[in-house]
């Protein structure tokens, strides 16, 4: 009996290397962007300032519901950074473009849309 067939990783469909030094461009581009965007966000703050919620019913609701929002989206931020930087270990494995859960190969339109991907969209639907 034949071993079972092994299939030999893709780099992200017929990409050159230099689509690929382009894309890895691309992708550290943006994670300084969202890096330096979630930075802001977590900055204390400034000296002086006050962070207080008041005594009467209202006070500080605009602060709490602001600082509610700005750590859903930090979580928000350090998820897409985690993907990015998952992206780029495949990329450095050269494994980028096969789907990490099914191991086939995620299509080109999905990659060009989403670069930080690293799931086909079969194997995504089952996680929304």
């Amino acid at each position: 009996m034949d071993p079972p067939y092994q299939q030999a990783p893709v780099r992200f469909g017929a990409m050159s290397s230099t689509d690929l030094e382009d894309l890895t461009r691309l992708l550290e581009a943006r994670r300084r962007e969202l890096a330096a965007e979630l930075e802001r966000l977590i900055e204390p703050p400034a000296e002086g300032s006050s962070v207080g919620f008041g005594k009467r019913v209202g006070d500080g609701t605009t602060e709490a519901v602001e600082r509610i929002s700005s750590t859903a989206t930090a979580r928000s931020l350090t998820a897409s950074i985690n993907d990015i930087d998952t992206a780029m270990a495949a990329i450095r494995a050269g494994t980028y473009g096969i789907c990490e859960a099914c191991g086939d190969p995620i299509p080109t339109a999905r990659l060009e849309a989403l670069p930080a991907t690293t799931r086909c969209i079969d194997c995504v639907a089952p996680l929304r």
